[in-house]
């Protein structure tokens, strides 16, 4: 296995943006749509947040009632904000940081997800999947 693998050989870097005043109905639909489990929250171009699709999971009362599931969770997502559901200052790495400085850290946090910023700036995001396939790759 290489050593030494800046994380930004391995990030994601065709992110997909959520803003603190969008809803999370838009938040689930882009989650359903692109297949993915963490969305950065941005405000301009500054990070305050990520949102996973369990925090909005976590909200929704879809699967335990009987009404119609859209209906439900219109009403449910209207009670809440991004910023109310969100992570709010989430930990950042640089893209320079290794690839095993991050697995350290989602182990030892218990994170699924790392943006990665550069100058104040989102450049990417590395997930476990994005670790995954990385390992695949050593293979």
């Amino acid at each position: 296995m290489k050593k030494r693998v800046p994380v930004s050989q391995i990030m994601t870097t065709d992110l997909i943006l959520l803003n603190l005043t969008d809803s999370l109905e838009k938040a689930e639909i882009l989650f359903k749509k692109h297949k993915i489990r963490h969305i950065p929250v941005v405000s301009g171009s500054s990070i305050v947040g990520i949102v996973s699709y369990t925090d909005i999971l976590r909200i929704s009362f879809a699967d335990v009632v009987e009404e119609s599931d859209s209906d439900v969770e219109t009403v449910v997502y209207n009670m809440f904000s991004i910023a109310q559901v969100m992570a709010k200052t989430p930990m950042t790495v640089s893209p320079s940081t290794t690839v095993k400085e991050v697995v350290e850290i989602l182990i030892k946090q218990e994170f699924h997800a790392l943006p990665v910023v550069e100058n104040n700036e989102l450049v990417g995001i590395v997930t476990t999947t994005d670790l995954m396939k990385y390992l695949l790759e050593q293979y």
